[in-house]
């Protein structure tokens, strides 16, 4: 399948089933199911060069979760790769949640990638890519009432 990566990265590691690498936890790359554990990587997040999460379908989000708790809760600052389901629709989404690379089959999906950062100028939900939503932006203002 394809890989896309919005940071250019290249493909790394194979990554081992989750129940693999648990009796080889030094491995660097790790593939979550979507009912896998996310927290049990929690003390080895620092050795994990890459966590793929898998999209068994594309209406089947809770590899969006899985990604939240990784980087926002979990601190994970390594590759975190979409895979399964990916569709160039959610790029966008998928990009807020700190997904840095994809394995896509869609036509047209390198495109899309790189279209995906502008698609949107405003956020309205806090994520894990760092823009301010428009709520903290209105807090912000100290321009004269309207």
């Amino acid at each position: 399948m394809p890989l896309f990566s919005e940071a250019g990265l290249p493909a790394s590691f194979v990554a081992l089933s989750f129940a693999d690498w648990q009796s080889r936890r030094e491995w660097p790359a790790v593939s979550l199911a979507n009912t896998d554990p996310v927290e049990e990587l929690a003390p080895h997040l620092g050795s994990l060069r890459l966590i793929v999460l898998d999209f068994p379908k594309f209406s089947d989000g809770r590899a969006y979760s899985q990604a939240r708790l990784l980087r926002g809760r979990l601190g994970y600052r390594g590759e975190l790769r979409a895979t399964g389901g990916v569709l160039q629709d959610q790029i966008p989404f998928m990009l807020r949640c700190g997904f840095d690379s994809f394995e896509s089959e869609q036509k047209g999906f390198g495109e899309a990638l790189a279209k995906a950062r502008t698609l949107f100028s405003v956020v309205y939900q806090p994520a894990e890519d760092g823009r301010v939503p428009a709520s903290w932006l209105r807090l912000d203002h100290t321009g004269p009432a309207a």
